[in-house]
């Protein structure tokens, strides 16, 4: 072994003996609500297709046509010789879709937001972050210099505090959230955060990866969920969960677009969303302007599903949107579980630290408008099962 790397290996053999070590599973055929997994057909409850657009004819079709008439992607970044008509198609529907004046795409949700905090802040300026922010959300404060201050989960009145307490000492300030976190299924007070921005005269960021496709009427997201449209200054989001494709957007004001356009690294320094996945993006946006049936079987079988499991004697915890946590506790019990439930026909992932706090691991079900009754069903049978054998219920 090379003495370089050693307490690498160190590491993973403690992850190993601790039981914590992530097993990634191989998927084996098209995403939806069953699947093939490592050779085993199986009820999937754990990816973010919530709408079940993954494999959805019409965005399949409009990516098998984009490709036949562009090729498979521009080979340059956009600001040189990669926006192609279809980028710049997509980037008014979205705007269009969510009520503002404009809209920029990235590659990834993740980039949306490497991109968006080091073009807006640096040194001297301050975030005034949510304590269960996501990862990139994190990722990106990191980059861009500023001081990062945190407030206790979705708490406007410790928000009040730190702001002030960090009165006067700062250039510039955002105050940014997650509009659905995705480990408990909650929601921001986006309209008590949208107060306490316009009281302080600052810059209110909300990332709706999770609430993009799922909050709001047809899936248009938080901000219309709170009827803030024209008040949030910057709206992150990802077309990689409900709209089933891949690629970031930040939309809102106009000239902090605009902005980004001429700082935003990721838009300038990596090549553009390939033309497949631009234009099945396209067509996800299309089929939610049509109709908001996807959107309301979504709920109708988180609902179904969430009372279910809680008749069974589940802590389903704080959720009040289609992600589920099935709170276990210790991580070694999440992943036995998460054996268990395979081995019975059902794909869903332990969650343990770094993932969420320690001694909060779960199982993370993810339900689809794709999910039949007879799916929700057969799944609440295996949980039953599960959770009896395992002594959870």
């Amino acid at each position: 072994m090379d003495s370089k790397i050693q307490w690498i290996k160190d590491e993973l053999d403690l992850l190993k003996q601790q039981g914590t070590l992530n097993r990634i599973r191989t998927i084996g055929s098209a995403v939806g609500p069953n699947m093939v997994v490592e050779g085993k057909c199986v009820l999937n409850f754990c990816s973010n297709n919530y709408l079940g657009l993954a494999n959805h004819p019409l965005l399949t079709k409009a990516a098998t046509d984009a490709i036949a008439e562009y090729g498979v992607g521009p080979a340059a970044v956009r600001s040189i010789a990669g926006t192609t008509d279809l980028h710049v198609k997509l980037e008014r529907k979205l705007a269009a879709f969510k009520g503002v004046e404009s809209a920029i795409t990235f590659q990834s949700g993740y980039c949306a937001n490497l991109a968006v905090f080091p073009a807006l802040v640096g040194k001297g300026d301050v975030i005034f972050s949510d304590e269960l922010n996501h990862a990139s959300i994190i990722d990106g404060c990191r980059l861009s210099g500023a001081k990062i201050i945190r407030y206790a989960h979705c708490d406007t009145a410790d928000l009040q505090r730190v702001i002030r307490e960090a009165k006067g000492g700062y250039r510039h300030a955002i105050i940014i959230t997650d509009g659905v976190f995705s480990m408990d299924g909650d929601i921001a007070p986006l309209d008590k955060l949208y107060e306490v921005a316009q009281e302080h005269q600052i810059l209110l960021m909300v990332d709706d990866a999770h609430g993009e496709g799922v909050l709001g009427t047809g899936g248009r997201g938080i901000v219309d969920h709170f009827h803030l449209h024209g008040k949030v200054d910057v709206e992150i989001g990802t077309m990689s969960k409900a709209f089933g494709v891949v690629g970031g957007v930040v939309a809102g004001n106009p000239i902090i677009i605009d902005w980004l356009r001429q700082r935003g690294r990721p838009f300038l320094f990596s090549s553009a969303m390939t033309i497949p996945d631009t234009a099945a993006c396209i067509a996800a946006v299309d089929l939610l302007e049509k109709s908001t049936e996807l959107v309301d079987k979504l709920w109708e079988n988180s609902h179904y599903f969430k009372a279910g499991m809680k008749q069974l004697g589940f802590d389903t915890g704080e959720s009040v949107t289609p992600i589920t946590p099935i709170m276990l506790g210790e991580v070694t019990l999440a992943k036995q579980f998460s054996s268990e439930l395979f081995n019975e026909g059902v794909f869903a992932v332990a969650l343990g630290y770094p993932t969420v706090p320690q001694g909060k691991a779960r199982i993370r079900v993810m339900i689809s408008a794709a999910h039949s009754k007879s799916d929700l069903d057969q799944g609440l049978e295996i949980f039953a099962r599960v959770g009896t054998k395992l002594g959870v219920i």
